[in-house]
C-alpha cells in the first residue's frame, strides 16, 4: 500500500487560477485593458493542438484574452521570428507563448530569442534564464516555477537538501536546478551519460524527474523519505517515475497526471497577468 502523501497540483493550481482571475478582473477594471496571451503554434501536432486548446480554455477561466496564431508546418525560421517580433511590438499583447516543438527545420532558439523578455511569460529566453538564475525580477520557466510552488505548498524545506534533477533540457531540467540552487539545495544534474544513475538518485532528498523516459526512476532507486517530483509525461498517462513502487518509499510524490502539469499552466496564467500589470503601469 502506498505510504507517500500525494502532492495535489490540480487543487493548488485551481487556487492560483482563482487568484489570478481576481487580479485580471481588477486590472481590467482599472485600465480598461484585459491581459492578453498570444499563443503561436507551428503545424498541427495533435498533442500540441490539444495543449494549446487547454491553455485557451484556462485563459478564459482566468479572464485573460487568448490570441491564437496558427502557422503552417512549412513555416521558416525567418517567418516565425518575424511573427514573434511583431507580437512583441504589439502593445495589446502582454505575454507570448511559442508552443514547442516547432519542427526540426526551425531554429527554436532563434525563435525564442525573438520574444521580448518583458513578454516572455513562459520563461524561455536567455534573459529569463539569467534573471531566474540570479534571482532577479523576471519570469521563470513555467514548469520549474510550478514545481517550486508545489514544494512550497507542502512545506518542503530545500535548504541543505540534496536535490537530484534527472534531465537537462533548456526549459525544464536546467532551470529547475537553478531554482533549487537558489533555495540553498545542493543540486546534481543527471542525464543520458550519467554513470550509475540509480546510485545518484538514491542519495537524493528531493528527486525531480524530467527526462521523458517512462518509469525510468524505480522505487528501489528512491531514498526512503525522499520527495519525488515527476515532471515527465509519456503516452498512456505515464510519468518518468514508476509511481506505485516509488510511492512505497517516498514521503511526498506527485501523481501523473494531476501533479506538475496543472501547475505549469497556472504559472503561465499568473505570469501573464503580472506581465500585463507591469506593461500597463499598474
Amino acid at each position: 500500500m502506498s505510504q507517500a502523501r500525494l502532492m495535489d497540483g490540480t487543487a493548488l493550481a485551481r487556487r492560483i487560477v482563482e487568484r489570478t482571475a481576481q487580479r485580471a478582473a481588477e486590472l481590467t477594471d482599472r485600465t480598461g485593458a484585459a491581459p492578453c496571451l498570444a499563443t503561436v503554434l507551428v503545424g498541427a501536432d495533435p498533442a500540441s493542438v490539444t495543449y494549446v486548446r487547454m491553455k485557451q480554455n484556462r485563459c478564459r477561466t482566468a479572464g485573460i484574452v487568448s490570441r491564437h496564431v496558427e502557422l503552417p508546418a512549412e513555416t521558416t525560421t525567418g517567418e516565425l521570428v518575424g511573427t514573434l517580433r511583431a507580437l512583441s511590438q504589439d502593445p495589446a499583447v502582454h505575454g507570448i507563448l511559442l508552443q514547442h516543438p516547432v519542427g526540426e527545420h526551425i531554429d527554436e532558439r532563434a525563435a525564442f530569442e525573438a520574444i521580448a523578455p518583458e513578454k516572455d511569460v513562459d520563461g524561455v529566453t536567455f534573459a529569463s534564464f539569467a534573471t531566474m538564475s540570479f534571482g532577479g525580477p523576471g519570469f521563470v520557466s513555467c514548469t520549474p516555477g510550478g514545481i517550486l510552488r508545489l514544494l512550497d505548498a507542502y512545506d518542503v524545506d530545500l535548504a541543505g537538501k540534496r536535490a537530484v534533477v534527472v534531465g537537462r533540457s533548456a526549459i525544464l531540467g536546467k532551470p529547475v536546478g537553478m531554482l533549487l540552487l537558489g533555495r540553498d539545495a545542493t543540486v546534481t544534474y543527471c542525464h543520458s551519460r550519467t554513470r550509475d544513475l540509480s546510485a545518484v538518485v538514491g542519495e537524493a532528498d528531493v528527486v525531480v524527474a524530467a527526462v521523458g523516459r517512462p518509469r525510468l526512476i524505480r522505487g528501489e532507486d528512491v531514498k526512503p523519505g525522499a520527495v519525488v517530483v515527476d515532471a515527465g509525461y509519456n503516452p498512456g498517462n505515464v510519468g518518468d517515475v514508476d509511481f506505485e513502487s516509488a510511492a512505497e518509499r517516498a514521503s511526498l510524490i506527485t501523481p501523473v497526471p494531476g501533479g506538475v502539469g496543472p501547475m505549469t499552466i497556472a504559472t503561465l496564467l499568473e505570469q501573464t497577468v503580472a506581465a500585463a500589470a507591469r506593461q500597463l503601469g499598474v
